[in-house]
């Protein structure tokens, strides 16, 4: 079946029960990307000590998944609305899967970032998909809110299944394994898939411009990569040149966008205010948030000394907090308005983050708990009501690029937040003075510094982690204090952004 159906003949599909199971599908593969993500942060302290990766190889390792997969979403999207949202989806979930098998068996950081990168060129396929195939097989606008919203669910239940799967497995075997989880949910997503999936695509796609695509992926990753680097050793000429060129590359992409019969990209999506308002509150919020979150796992494990199962489900109540409020999303937003929502829930982060500026090595885990419950809350009812204002502003026709430019926003974010916040955190830790005799390794990550204080004199070792530690925590105050001032900025700017818009 196809998004050319007649009108009667639509009708009978969305009336079909069939359209909650094929949803089930869909949601494992939201699944999939999630847990990816949040297992990473898990593994980070054992990754750093078994590959021995400087504070830079760290970081990439980090954030090269999100700098390929925002390169590619829209390229992606835009190939799923001409060859097919579920014959995508199902071919990028199957090569998920099999590069997870060489993301847990690399030996170097290199190869590391390597495998990273290619598992973003897998991911990009994979969001696009399925919030286009929601547009596709919800037609009703409230049931499209609870699909929206059980869909931003799973996106969150993955962050609260990652850290307490993947704490499971790394205290019985090696790193690697938190990988490998990947392929029993790609097994299912595939052979499920194939049976319950409707095929939809846009009738009358054009062709699909690979220069487009090439400036696309040039363009962000040229540009973020210079941000990065300029965050971390400021703006040297090698920077100044791939920001400029970046840059070049993202103009003559929306140029080429104006001049095309077919673009890639309708670039007249963004002349909705609420459309371009909802992608921004996106984009700014995982900003805010992402550097913070991607430190958290190393303090609860590196700083407060939990185990990893322990710190996985030390970080339940953020994921706990998203689920719950991700179902309630549209509801709220129908009661009360999209702005109030949106705007409320982005200064609740906002004021959550401003709260981890007070932890320190000793702090309790009530204050935590708590904080990180805030965060969630908010982030599940913004991120629901803001994809739901992106896909029913736009034709189903349209839908794979229009969910591409949300997810964009979204690992753009990532990326930027990871970058720019990470960088003050690792920034601030390198700085820190340890006792005579402290190794170099000891100032590239906390990690490292655990490891070098292993083979030290019990009273060296000691002052090594106090300063590591307390290095570590400052830097985390400066990037969760830069995270809320952002979050709290968007929400003023979502406010007005978002003035009359309706789901």
């Amino acid at each position: 079946m196809t998004s050319t159906l007649q009108p009667a003949r639509a009708a009978e599909v969305e009336q079909r029960p069939g359209r909650w199971l094929a949803l089930s599908v869909l949601v494992l593969a939201v699944l999939l990307v999630a847990v990816d993500a949040t297992v990473l942060g898990l593994a980070t302290p054992f990754i750093s000590e078994d590959l021995r990766p400087s504070g830079t190889q760290l970081l990439w390792i980090g954030d090269v998944y999100s700098f390929v997969i925002a390169g590619l979403l829209v390229s992606m999207g835009s190939l799923g609305d001409r060859i097919g949202r579920k014959r995508i989806l199902l071919g990028g979930a199957t090569a998920f899967g099999a590069i997870s098998v060489l993301n847990a068996y690399a030996t170097t950081p290199e190869l590391m970032i390597l495998a990273r990168a290619l598992l973003g060129v897998a991911g990009a396929t994979l969001m696009p998909a399925t919030l286009a195939l929601i547009r596709n097989l919800f037609h009703d606008p409230r049931e499209r809110s609870l699909a929206v919203g059980i869909w931003g669910a799973t996106a969150s239940g993955g962050t609260a299944v990652g850290p307490i799967v993947g704490g499971l497995l790394l205290e019985h075997f090696w790193w690697g394994s938190v990988f490998l989880i990947n392929l029993p949910v790609m097994a299912v997503l595939v052979l499920v898939g194939i049976r319950t999936l409707p095929e939809s695509r846009n009738p009358d796609p054009g062709p699909w411009d690979l220069v487009s695509v090439v400036l696309s992926l040039a363009g962000v990753v040229g540009v973020v990569y210079a941000v990065k680097e300029a965050a971390a050793g400021g703006f040297t000429w090698p920077v100044l040149v791939t920001g400029a060129l970046g840059a070049a590359a993202l103009y003559g992409f929306v140029r080429r966008q104006l001049t095309l019969p077919k673009p890639l990209l309708d670039m007249r999506l963004f002349r909705s205010r609420g459309f371009s308002g909802a992608v921004l509150a996106d984009l700014l919020t995982v900003l805010g948030m992402s550097g913070v979150v991607f430190f958290l796992s190393q303090y609860l494990q590196l700083v407060q000394g939990r185990r990893p199962f322990e710190a996985g489900l030390a970080e339940l109540p953020a994921a706990a907090g998203a689920v719950a409020a991700g179902l309630l999303a549209g509801r709220a937003a129908r009661r009360f308005s999209v702005r109030s929502v949106v705007s409320g829930s982005l200064a609740a982060i906002g004021l959550g983050l401003a709260v981890l500026t007070t932890i320190g090595e000793t702090t309790g885990y009530p204050l935590l708990g708590a904080a990180l419950l805030v965060v969630g809350v908010g982030a599940g009812f913004s991120f629901t009501v803001t994809a739901d204002v992106i896909l029913s502003g736009v034709p189903k026709e349209q839908a794979g690029a229009a969910s591409a430019v949300s997810e964009t926003a979204y690992e753009l974010g990532a990326a930027l937040g990871i970058a720019l916040l990470g960088s003050i955190v690792t920034g601030v830790y390198r700085g820190f003075t340890g006792p005579a005799g402290t190794p170099t390794a000891a100032h590239e990550s906390l990690g490292g510094a655990v490891e070098a204080a292993a083979g030290l004199p019990a009273r060296t070792s000691e002052a090594l982690l106090h300063a590591a530690r307390e290095s570590f925590v400052h830097g985390l105050h400066l990037a969760s204090g830069a995270g809320a001032a952002v979050l709290l900025a968007t929400a003023v700017a979502a406010w007005f952004l978002l003035k009359g818009q309706k789901l």
